[in-house]
């Protein structure tokens, strides 16, 4: 967007971009609130404040970022923590939360019985302030903010405060969380954030870029991608043995800088457009690469956590698990970015390219 070349031009902040709420009103998603969120840039995207404010749709101008599932937006479901039960609501779209208190495959011990990826996901959030930008004032951020609560009486009780910020004119997508033990008993953490990327940013022969060093989740000979002499770098077509739950993932130590940021990220040359994801190794020291090549379902998740997705008992029992006390809290800051100029694009790949 040049600068203000609006100037003058406008009456309507609106005209530019900002946040517009609505509520679904068919189909699966009935009854469903979201935000859609317009940055003036042609990146725009769909917040789904009933589902912990993650980020459903995205487009980039024509091109979608992210992938969506057969279900789509559905309202959610407090109790499906159970098992796999997380799948049946699982939307895909450009970000899902898994967490607060476990991530990872379904699992019971004697703390307790836990359901893929935990609870947070299927928990609306509590909106506490929308800012809309102002560009005729000079002001041209704008953000909402919410609380989600993940609760129960005796514990555990955390509560994830997120705000999802943007300026217009940039496109870019901000994420600070602030997850905060509202009880009175120590509570553990695992934090997961599963953005998953479709067509046709992934696309046959998409880079997918990260450093680190890296083992398979399943270990040789039983991860068919993730192994050594194989080009797990660039997106595949579509895999026969990926239809129905077939897939493979890496767990991967990321790489920071002397600044202790990472970046991960994706670039497609058929499209010209490159997505660069930033987080910090203090806050998110591991990232997995899911890659699911199923017909139909072709997609790839790159994932910051506090841990790997190994879940809650594994974590304890290799004395990595995290607990927070009570009124202890720990924030995350994400940052999503689409490059589309041949400058910024080899700067990424120049930097971030191993």
């Amino acid at each position: 967007m040049a600068h203000k070349t609006w100037e003058n031009k406008i009456c309507n902040p609106a005209q530019l971009g900002g946040i517009e709420t609505s509520v679904i009103d068919n189909g699966a998603g009935r009854g469903t609130r979201i935000a859609w969120i317009n940055t003036g840039t042609g990146l725009r995207y769909k917040v789904v404040i009933d589902r912990a404010m993650d980020i459903a749709d995205a487009f980039y101008n024509q091109h979608s970022l992210a992938w969506l599932s057969h279900s789509g937006i559905t309202p959610p479901e407090p109790f499906s923590d159970k098992g796999i039960d997380w799948i049946r609501t699982f939307g895909g779209g450009l970000l899902v939360t898994c967490g607060l208190t476990h991530v990872g495959s379904p699992e019971a011990d004697a703390y307790g019985e836990r359901g893929l990826h935990g609870q947070i996901s299927n928990t609306p959030a509590e909106i506490e302030s929308i800012l809309q930008p102002d560009p005729i004032a000079g002001k041209m951020e704008m953000s909402i903010t919410g609380r989600i609560k993940q609760t129960q009486l005796f514990g555990p009780n955390l509560e994830l405060r997120r705000t999802i910020s943007g300026r217009i004119g940039e496109a870019s997508i901000s994420i600070h969380d602030e997850v905060l033990n509202r009880g009175n008993t120590p509570a553990p953490h695992m934090l997961l954030y599963h953005f998953n990327f479709g067509w046709p940013l992934v696309d046959e022969g998409t880079d997918i870029i990260w450093q680190g060093a890296w083992e398979s989740r399943e270990g040789e000979p039983y991860n068919k991608i993730f192994r050594e002499g194989n080009n797990f770098r660039k997106c595949s077509a579509p895999l026969e043995e990926h239809t129905g739950g077939g897939e493979e993932a890496a767990f991967i130590d990321v790489t920071p800088d002397n600044a202790g940021a990472c970046v991960c990220g994706l670039y497609n040359a058929q499209i010209g457009i490159a997505l660069a994801l930033r987080f910090q190794k203090k806050q998110l020291p591991w990232l997995t690469n899911w890659q699911h090549w199923g017909r139909g379902e072709y997609v790839t998740g790159l994932e910051p956590g506090t841990n790997p997705p190994i879940g809650q008992a594994k974590a304890r029992e290799q004395n990595e698990l995290i607990y927070l006390s009570p009124g202890e809290s720990r924030t995350y800051n994400l940052e999503i970015e689409v490059l589309n100029h041949e400058e910024k694009i080899n700067d990424f790949l120049d930097n971030n390219l191993s």
